[in-house]
């Protein structure tokens, strides 16, 4: 790389043009020791990161010149009064530089638009560095983020004029109160996102009627109450991930998908799993959890309802445990269910978005050495992960919001649940990350043996209706597609706007966003996508008119939850929901 910026150029731009060359070079310098510390479980050191020299890196540094020559020029010949003309802008949706104050004071909007020229150049060469792992590749881009965000100037006091305008008008009030947060959540142990007083579950949250009417150590199963005089005779079974709690799918009766389907006049289940204890829970394994989970309710769900095959509706980890249950079930020979729905569902982990590259056999290896036989990891350290995946969003906003600004975070339902975290038994999490994220086993047929069968995915052979999020970090709607090579029977695929959550809860009752779905069956989802068709809407309304013909005939409505044998043990949404980790 050349170490100029060019001949004529102004003092004030070399000295930016060096100190940003300089920060690059520190921080690859860091990313490489951090590389060459990383050994897999044998002992052997990662092989060296190579350095970025090359022609592209060149045009990099040239490009990241020129627009800090164009910046300090802008900024010479702003007159006062008048902002300068923005030769950089932040990312679409990216919120920490909207007011005002950054663009009215000379000082401050220069930061920011020198920060977010350093920010593109880092991105820029993490994305052009010569690295063949895709994983190790992806890995240097989210550490690469990682140090971007965390040291943006809107992180800072000094460095953010939105702070220093507050402390003025509430003279120091702000700060004193940005104190107190700061000590409450070190006393909580998390950033707080909401007001957590607002909620409670089963008050305000997870409302819709019920009972438990069977429960094991690891999950109770709610049956909720018929909200029509006629019912589906084929119910619905509904199994969520065990990374999160289920009241994800019943926030509120305006957008809850549980609501949403017994509206639609089908009897509905739902499996609430346990929050494990590291006392009572750390010993449970991935065949607890088809066993004890999903295989278990279909048993009790058959006898209460009389019906041989069920519906039955996964979501994204919970997704993975209920395929692959039902890949048990039909090595033994049933024919389980009637129809399965996935949503944001990985089978196929060859690309599993941000969370893959975060997973390597050394870490891996650490996690079966510390808790693989017995332990669990506790639910903020997942939280945290899935937090930095969305910094901006979900952490650096509210060390803003709540230290530096003393506000207190508005009452959001969606943010107390993801806050409300979950722990996981060490033998279940770590045989999932190396059979599915590290190794990628279960796409293989027969390769993995699970309660002493061994699973091809091909048997899974129901109707199956495929739910994807176009803009999911967690699970790539590309990687959900490919469910339908693995898969044995007819398959629909249907792409939602939006996210992993916001793609997924997209109620009906709002009508919001669009959905694309196709006609078709390409192995390729880029070819399904140009064949596409957008409809403006939730994909809900889609899903429940694929869902109608697998209910069967309508029957009256039970005017009893459960039976004699599955007599209701509480009202809904019991206990283990409302465990805390």
């Amino acid at each position: 790389m050349s170490d100029s910026a060019g001949k004529g150029t102004p003092p004030g731009v070399q000295a930016m043009f060096e100190a940003g060359q300089s920060m690059a070079k520190s921080f690859f310098d860091a990313l490489a020791r951090q590389h060459a510390a990383m050994q897999d479980s044998s002992g052997v050191a990662a092989p060296k990161l190579p350095l970025p020299e090359t022609e592209a890196l060149g045009a990099i540094q040239k490009a990241y010149a020129e627009k800090h020559a164009q910046l300090w020029s802008s900024m010479l010949a702003r007159k006062d009064g008048e902002p300068a003309p923005a030769v950089v802008q932040p990312p679409p949706g990216d919120r920490r530089f909207t007011a005002p104050e950054w663009s009215e004071s000379p000082v401050f909007d220069y930061l920011r638009q020198a920060y977010l020229l350093n920010a593109e150049l880092l991105t820029q060469v993490a994305e052009a560095m010569p690295i063949a792992d895709g994983r190790a590749k992806s890995r240097i881009q989210f550490l690469t983020r990682q140090y971007i965000d965390a040291l943006s100037p809107s992180n800072f006091a000094a460095t953010n004029p939105e702070f220093i305008k507050t402390a003025l008008e509430t003279k120091g009030e702000s700060i004193t109160r940005g104190v107190q947060n700061l000590l409450g959540d070190l006393e909580k142990g998390r950033i707080s996102m909401t007001d957590d007083s607002a909620f409670e579950i089963g008050r305000n949250l997870a409302l819709t009627p019920g009972s438990v009417i069977f429960e094991n150590e690891l999950m109770q199963l709610i049956q909720y109450a018929p909200l029509t005089e006629k019912v589906a005779q084929a119910p619905l079974l509904i199994v969520p991930p065990c990374i999160n709690k289920f009241y994800i799918m019943d926030l509120q009766p305006e957008n809850s998908l549980v609501r949403f389907a017994v509206e639609q006049g089908f009897t509905v289940f739902l499996v609430s799993w346990r929050n494990p204890r590291p006392e009572s829970g750390g010993h449970f394994t991935w065949d607890d959890y088809l066993e004890k989970g999903p295989l278990a309710a279909l048993d009790v769900v058959r006898a209460v309802t009389r019906v041989k095959k069920p519906n039955v509706l996964g979501f994204c980890v919970g997704g993975t445990i209920l395929t692959s249950a039902l890949a048990v079930a039909r090595a033994r020979g049933e024919d389980p269910v009637a129809s399965l729905t996935l949503m944001t569902t990985l089978l196929d982990f060859s690309d599993a978005g941000e969370l893959g590259c975060l997973v390597d056999e050394a870490g891996v290896a650490a996690r079966e050495a510390a808790i693989g036989k017995g332990g669990v990891l506790k639910g903020q350290e997942l939280a945290n992960v899935f937090s930095f995946l969305r910094a901006n969003d979900l952490v650096w906003q509210y060390v803003v919001g709540n230290y530096l600004k003393g506000n207190k975070p508005a009452a959001f339902d969606l943010l107390y649940w993801n806050s409300d975290s979950t722990n996981l038994p060490g033998p279940f999490l770590t045989w999932y990350l190396r059979n599915m994220y590290l190794e990628n086993n279960l796409r293989v047929p027969g390769k993995l043996r699970m309660l002493g069968q061994k699973v091809d995915l091909a048997k899974v052979d129901m109707p199956a209706y495929l739910l994807a999020a176009r803009e999911d970090h967690i699970v790539p709607w590309k990687s959900a597609y490919l469910a339908r090579n693995l898969l044995g029977g007819d398959t629909t695929f249907v792409l939602g706007a939006s996210g992993h959550i916001a793609g997924a809860i997209n109620p009906a009752s709002k009508n919001k966003r669009s959905y694309w779905t196709a006609e078709g069956r390409p192995t390729d989802p880029d070819e399904w996508f140009e064949g596409a068709t957008e409809h403006k809407g939730s994909w809900w309304l889609n899903w429940i008119e694929w869902l109608r013909p697998h209910g069967g005939k309508q029957v009256a409505a039970r005017g009893r939850l459960g039976s004699t044998r599955y007599e209701p043990i509480e009202p809904a949404p019991g206990r283990y929901v409302k465990e805390r980790a």
